[in-house]
């Protein structure tokens, strides 16, 4: 009989996206005759849509925004059956979106979010859903808050926040901003923002988890409009019927473009791994932060595949490891 195995990476950021991750393991797991089912997933971050435009039967909208420095963009809404709509905060506010001039962290903000969501409430949606993670953004969510309030408001939409990290508030700055091209001077101007922001909010999101997200963005969410702040990566197993696919596997894999100390804090990975329980979990990955040893030793195997072939290559030796760990089994039992 033919080996189940649950193949669930996220994209390799800015390389592949975690489809075609999906797909290049599959297919070298299915040259080894084993049964690969294809989950490509998401942790909040870029990618989340379209992790989820399948199995929600998302329709999407094109609708006009502005990128963090101000310069006019198209941002997209995508429209679920149930009158939910989902927001991914990068398409407009993320750090890669183009930009012709500077690209200050200071002045970077999340007003285009805040366009998306009073455009999701005209097209009939009653829940938001925001996928908070790869923001250019630490603007403590003022930048959306004013563009809500200029365009009419929510009416009374209910606010769901997806985030990658658990980061409270007041911290965003000093922990993603130098990922934002932001220099001590800066992180400090911005640190010293939020935390003035954090007072002049309805309720104080300075220390509550997962209020960092996008920079702030999530706790003004939350202050606000009492938005409920969630794992992207739970919310994407769930929504995916991972539980359900996980049941009858002999082996799950993980993908990402590096592990390292953030795999561990909110990742989709860390997700994974929590529900796979024990289930042998195996790990492709573009690269290894060399210090992780003890992350490491909680899969059955980490392997280290840069491109679609090695990813294929990778997909066979899984399939193999497997066939020799299920031979000794039955040779210790017969």
């Amino acid at each position: 009989m033919a080996m189940k195995v649950l193949v669930a990476p996220d994209s390799f950021k800015g390389t592949y996206t975690a489809r075609q991750v999906a797909e290049a393991i599959g297919q070298g797991l299915a040259d080894s005759s084993a049964t690969p089912v294809l989950m490509p997933v998401a942790d909040g971050g870029e990618g989340t849509l379209a992790a989820l435009t399948e199995p929600l039967g998302l329709r999407y909208r094109t609708t006009p925004s502005r990128n963090p420095w101000g310069s006019a963009c198209d941002g997209r809404i995508a429209l679920a059956a149930n009158g939910t709509a989902f927001i991914e905060l990068a398409d407009v506010c993320g750090i890669d979106v183009l930009h012709d001039g500077p690209r200050d962290p200071v002045v970077a903000d999340t007003r285009g979010v805040g366009m998306l969501m009073v455009d999701a409430v005209r097209h009939g949606a009653r829940e938001i859903v925001v996928a908070a993670g790869g923001s250019a953004t630490s603007d403590g969510g003022i930048g959306a808050l004013k563009a809500i309030e200029e365009r009419g408001g929510l009416s009374g939409a209910k606010v769901k926040v997806l985030t990658d990290v658990t980061t409270p508030y007041v911290e965003a700055a000093r922990v993603f901003g130098p990922q934002k091209g932001a220099d001590p001077g800066q992180v400090a101007i911005l640190t010293l923002r939020l935390h003035d922001h954090a007072k002049r909010l309805p309720r104080d999101p300075s220390y509550v988890p997962r209020t960092g997200a996008a920079g702030g963005f999530a706790g003004a969410m939350w202050a606000r409009f009492d938005a409920e702040l969630l794992s992207g990566a739970d919310f994407v197993l769930d929504a995916l019927g991972f539980d359900e696919q996980l049941e009858g596997a002999d082996a799950v894999v993980v993908g990402e473009g590096r592990l390292d100390t953030q795999s561990g804090e909110g990742k989709i990975v860390s997700a994974v791994l929590a529900r796979a329980g024990a289930t042998p979990c195996f790990a492709i990955v573009g690269s290894v932060d060399p210090g992780l040893a003890t992350m490491r030793d909680t899969f059955t195997e980490v392997v280290v595949a840069g491109d679609e072939a090695a990813m294929r290559a990778a997909g066979r030796t899984i399939a193999r490891r497997l066939r020799l760990s299920s031979d000794t089994v039955h040779r210790s039992r017969g």
